[in-house]
């Protein structure tokens, strides 16, 4: 009995989940959902989960938008909340698939196991980030990309550690035009 209680647990935390999120981009609202495949980067992917649960991502913005190369996002609005999240890195795993268009991947610095809660979504073949250890867990479902798309253009001009200090006063005064996520909900099948 206890044997088949523990597989049963151990089968649930390796399924696939998806997570919906809801948007405001300059087109309006939107959605879009990701398909997280565990067993590309289980410990990401465990990560993220926890994290939606929590409601990290609920009233974030997206902060760092390259056309070219990706859209970042992960900073809490909440100062507090931030510095929280910031102390609690995972560690460094595999890249068991290569970094392609629309697919989710925690963002790092170079030092090891330093993903925290920050993630981009490739809106190209990254594949060069493959060897910098940067490993995907999930990826944009349908015509997802269409409205991931759509989130405004910011460039890298808002400062990563004015958002960490000043949460969303500082990006509503300084860049009110920015792109924001409503909420993140783990989908129940």
């Amino acid at each position: 009995m206890r044997l088949l209680s523990l597989a049963a647990l151990l089968a649930s935390a390796c399924a696939d989940f998806r997570v919906r999120f809801d948007v405001v981009t300059p087109e309006g609202e939107g959605a879009f959902t990701v398909l997280v495949h565990e067993e590309w980067a289980p410990i990401g992917a465990a990560r993220f989960k926890e994290a939606v649960t929590a409601g990290f991502y609920d009233d974030t913005r997206f902060f760092r938008v390259i056309p070219s190369f990706m859209v970042q996002f992960g900073l809490s609005g909440d100062p507090k909340v931030s510095a929280e999240w910031r102390s609690k890195t995972i560690k460094d795993e595999p890249v068991k698939v290569s970094n392609k268009p629309g697919y989710i991947t925690f963002a790092k610095t170079g030092a090891p196991n330093s993903r925290t809660t920050q993630l981009f979504i490739n809106y190209v073949d990254n594949a060069r980030l493959d060897g910098m250890g940067f490993a995907p867990f999930g990826e944009v479902e349908g015509d997802g990309m269409t409205v991931v798309k759509k989130i405004y253009n910011c460039g890298e001009r808002p400062s990563q550690a004015e958002i960490q200090t000043k949460g969303n006063a500082y990006l509503d005064k300084s860049f009110p035009e920015l792109s924001r996520i409503v909420k993140a909900t783990v989908v129940e099948e």
